[in-house]
């Protein structure tokens, strides 16, 4: 139960203010268009599952990984399981995609600025903090992963064998 506290806190702390805190500001005044047509449409096809990605990542990190997606309270485990398998850091992937439909539903050029200032603060996280902190936590079990997954383009899945994780996420 104190688990899933946290990974709700954390959750609403960190993606809820990059996707929903940071774009009302930027989108303050703007109205959905009345009727939607086809853009808001697409969008919407992009930000469900960039929100069911960004779910389910949640989840893993509590069930498979022991922690939650805060640097401060991180999993425990390695987590290469789930979306993991195909993709070292599926959950950014998601909120980019929220991101990005945010940006094309209400057709904001400046939405779509800063997802683009998103991404790329989001790659420097990962390759100067994320990924030597793991290294260095979880040492050859994460240079294997790192040698088997992309960072951000899925690829095949990875078999962890007989190491980490004690169980599937679905």
């Amino acid at each position: 139960m104190l688990l899933t506290l946290r990974s709700l806190f954390w959750a609403i702390v960190l993606p809820g203010t990059i996707t929903v805190y940071i774009p009302s500001l930027i989108l303050r005044g703007t109205e959905p268009p009345d009727p939607w047509g086809v853009m808001q449409w697409l969008a919407l096809l992009v930000g469900v599952p960039g929100s069911v990605i960004l779910v389910h990542c949640i989840v893993a990190f509590a069930v498979v990984g022991g922690g939650t997606l805060s640097p401060a309270d991180a999993p425990r485990q390695l987590v290469v399981r789930g979306l993991y398998r195909y993709v070292r850091n599926p959950m950014y992937f998601g909120v980019c995609l929220i991101l990005l439909a945010e940006g094309a539903f209400f057709d904001s050029a400046a939405m779509l600025e800063y997802t683009g200032v998103c991404m790329i603060g989001v790659h420097m996280f990962v390759v100067l903090y994320e990924e030597p902190r793991l290294r260095e936590e979880f040492g050859e079990s994460y240079e294997r992963y790192c040698r088997a997954v992309h960072r951000w383009r899925p690829g095949r899945p990875y078999d962890a064998g007989h190491e980490v994780v004690t169980k599937d996420l679905f």
